[in-house]
């Protein structure tokens, strides 16, 4: 298929889902045109792609226009659609209340969720939606009848989504965007780079200064992300279920340096784990341990790999 043929179709696509967009703001939408479009969204990958893009962007642009003075709402052509009749009605509240009761109104409720170093916690809303949050780990959500969108600030989550096409549900990781398409992931936001993996289902996966366009990643895809560049690599269940052993309180080691697993076992205990020469941390494990036992850790770095250990309270060291 030509270039042409491609661009052709993909605008056909957006066009067609700007509809739908524009139908459902109708009072006149139906069961029976929820039917009509649910089934669109399931003839095609593409459709559900496209519908889910210019809906983000759509609920961002109406964010925007709440904000717009009263004068350019009463600019608007006579003929008034229900979304500007909702602007209306958010302008008018602001005169009535005053600028500042008005903000706080307006905004949508945001709730924050956090965990401490070595914790965990599962939060359940009520689409049915499960978020279980790892160790040093702060989320925010914004979870409505119109949106639900999380902000991951730090840390690492797994999410078991409820799907709804028409109210997609959206990660950001400062500027990546995930957005769910029936399924279940994990994100991890660490200070240089994104890692999302898939265990069930699809999403989108948007990097923002990438030339290419948003990575459509399948089940058992691993993608990571920095400001330039993204790779995704396939991995099998085994190995995804290794990395996600802290849903259990264990972290597996397959082949993994010692510097590496120092490293991952710090990120959920205060005591340190210190490798101090280059020649035991090229040294590699291969072991499970709870995320909380540093000790048993050291122990074996000191029985099984021969190395000494030193324990100084609040860091332990280990070396040749």
């Amino acid at each position: 298929m030509s270039d042409a043929r491609l661009n052709q179709s993909a605008k056909e696509i957006k066009a067609r889902a700007a509809e739908w967009l524009e139908r459902q703001e109708r009072p006149d939408w139906s069961p029976a045109d929820q039917a009509a479009l649910d089934q669109w969204l399931a003839q095609s990958t593409a459709h559900e792609v496209a519908y889910v893009r210019l809906q983000s962007a759509w609920e961002r642009t109406e964010r925007l226009v709440i904000l717009r003075p009263l004068a350019e709402a009463k600019s608007a052509p006579r003929r008034i659609s229900p979304l500007l009749m909702r602007v209306a009605a958010a302008v008018a509240l602001v005169a009535m209340l005053g600028a500042t009761a008005a903000y706080f109104v307006l905004q949508p409720r945001d709730r924050t969720y956090s965990t401490a170093v070595g914790g965990r916690e599962t939060v359940t809303f009520a689409d049915g939606t499960r978020i279980e949050l790892n160790t040093n780990t702060v989320l925010r959500a914004r979870m409505t009848t119109d949106q639900r969108i999380v902000w991951l600030d730090k840390g690492e989550a797994f999410f078991r989504v409820k799907h709804d096409a028409t109210h997609p549900f959206i990660v950001m990781i400062g500027a990546h965007r995930v957005t769910d398409i029936g399924t279940q992931f994990s994100v991890r936001r660490g200070k240089q780079n994104v890692q999302v993996a898939v265990t069930q289902g699809r999403v989108t996966f948007d990097a923002p200064g990438i030339a290419s366009q948003a990575a459509l990643l399948m089940q058992g895809d691993v993608a990571t992300a920095s400001a330039k560049s993204m790779t995704v690599v396939r991995k099998s269940e085994s190995a995804l279920n290794d990395e996600l052993g802290w849903r259990r309180g264990m972290i597996v080691f397959r082949h993994t340096t010692l510097a590496a697993a120092c490293a991952e076992l710090n990120r959920y205990n205060r005591v340190k784990l210190v490798v101090t020469d280059p020649d035991a941390a090229s040294r590699t494990i291969g072991a499970t341990f709870r995320t909380n036992d540093v000790e048993l850790f050291a122990r074996v770095a000191e029985v099984a790999l021969g190395l000494h250990v030193t324990d100084r309270g609040d860091e332990i060291d280990i070396s040749r």
